[in-house]
């Protein structure tokens, strides 16, 4: 893809940083943390310090102040290296923190954003539930209104940052009537899970208190993603004040689905990257992987492979980037966010099979990352909507444009 095409040289600036950070702090130490599940607190302190958990948020809220393309490029540069970095720049900040910008208020904004953006707490989403997943309509969780604050009972499950999170927004059925309109979102705030911090110091901050009954639950044991923290989140009479209510009443349904379609666009970019990140693993291999006295790289069958991934990425660069342009220039983007997402997580899936398949016998040991990236791209094709609910979101949109 050309550059010029959607960068500027702050752009670039952000390309490099990201790039340097991932190759010198976080390739020596993915597979450790990918083996041992434990977060990365001391890494994800260095990348809050570089202002990478709030580079779409004003300065004045402590943001960079940067743009949506420069967020994106952040998540895809990350996820080159190890996914596990790249969800939490994703997760903490279109989940975690768009929320509370696009439909809090300004006491929200200003109480719960300097925080975020900073780093010096991480945040989280709640939306699926047991029972509630590609039908996130079905959500179960209940918020009653009793005098002057609201009690939410419920679970959410498969949160990212359940555990290591404080802030969270969550929705919950505050009219059982009224069905998606019955829906509501608030801001919680919980204990975090310090423990395997090393010498990080951020996880908690003191201006926040607890709220009880408000809790994390059983950690998932997950296929790929090891070191990124998935957990449930439990409710259990939680009183929360009315302060705490994100937008108005029945309105959080309507809300996190505009959250959900940005943060498809950072699926795509997050999938292009562990698609991306692979195709240079096996390119690399492929130059210095010896068979039959040459390098694999001169036989026609891995040059086909090779050639099918340079081709699909690019593809996906475009995709992606478009729908993140009109996200940043407020156009409608929906369509093009599901094919980005649609598109360049099933690309992740064929792409690192392509390089395991290159290193051949050793792309399935541990020795080398390609193993770790097939791992972590499965879930791209399920989270943030799976493959066949951004199929059914293409196809509304389509039908809905020849009906119009």
């Amino acid at each position: 893809m050309d550059d010029s095409l959607y960068f500027s040289e702050q752009h670039i600036a952000v390309r490099d940083l990201v790039r340097e950070f991932a190759r010198d702090e976080v390739a020596p130490v993915a597979a450790r943390f990918d083996a041992s599940q434990e977060f990365p607190w001391e890494n994800i302190q260095k990348m809050g310090e570089l202002g990478l958990l709030g580079i779409p948020w004003p300065e004045d809220l402590g943001g960079a102040g940067l743009d949506l393309l420069s967020y994106m490029i952040a998540i895809h540069e990350m996820a080159k290296v190890d996914a596990s970095h790249g969800i939490t720049i994703s997760a903490h900040t279109t989940l975690g923190t768009s929320p509370i910008v696009n439909f809090g208020t300004q006491q929200q904004k200003e109480r719960f954003v300097p925080l975020l953006a900073s780093g010096r707490v991480l945040g989280g989403f709640g939306l699926t539930e047991p029972t509630a997943g590609s039908d996130a309509a079905g959500t179960r969780s209940t918020a009653v209104r009793r005098n002057g604050h609201y009690v939410l009972n419920g679970t959410k499950n498969f949160i990212t940052h359940g555990g290591v999170g404080e802030i969270f927004v969550v929705t919950a059925v505050t009219d059982p009537a009224a069905g998606t309109k019955g829906i509501t979102s608030f801001i919680l705030t919980k204990e975090a899970d310090l423990s395997h911090r090393g010498s990080a110091t951020i996880g908690h901050d003191p201006s926040l208190s607890n709220m009880t009954g408000f809790r994390a639950g059983k950690k998932e044991d997950k296929l790929g993603w090891r070191a990124s923290d998935t957990r449930e989140l439990i409710f259990e009479d939680v009183e929360v004040p009315e302060e705490n209510r994100l937008g108005d009443d029945g309105m959080g349904f309507i809300n996190f689905m505009q959250t959900l379609d940005a943060g498809r666009v950072g699926i795509a970019a997050l999938s292009l990257g562990i698609a991306e990140g692979a195709f240079e693993q096996a390119l690399q291999y492929a130059s210095e992987r010896k068979q039959f006295g040459r390098a694999i790289a001169n036989f026609q069958g891995i040059q086909f492979q090779l050639s099918d991934m340079a081709t699909e990425i690019e593809a996906g660069k475009h995709l992606m980037y478009h729908a993140a342009w009109l996200a940043q220039h407020r156009k409608p983007y929906g369509k093009e966010a599901a094919i980005a997402k649609l598109f360049c997580s099933e690309l992740a899936m064929r792409s690192t099979l392509k390089a395991i398949q290159i290193h051949g016998g050793y792309g399935y040991t541990k020795d080398y990352p390609v193993e770790r990236m097939m791992r972590d791209a499965k879930i791209c094709e399920i989270g943030e909507g799976t493959s066949e609910i951004q199929r059914v979101v293409i196809a509304r949109h389509l039908l809905r444009g020849l009906l119009d």
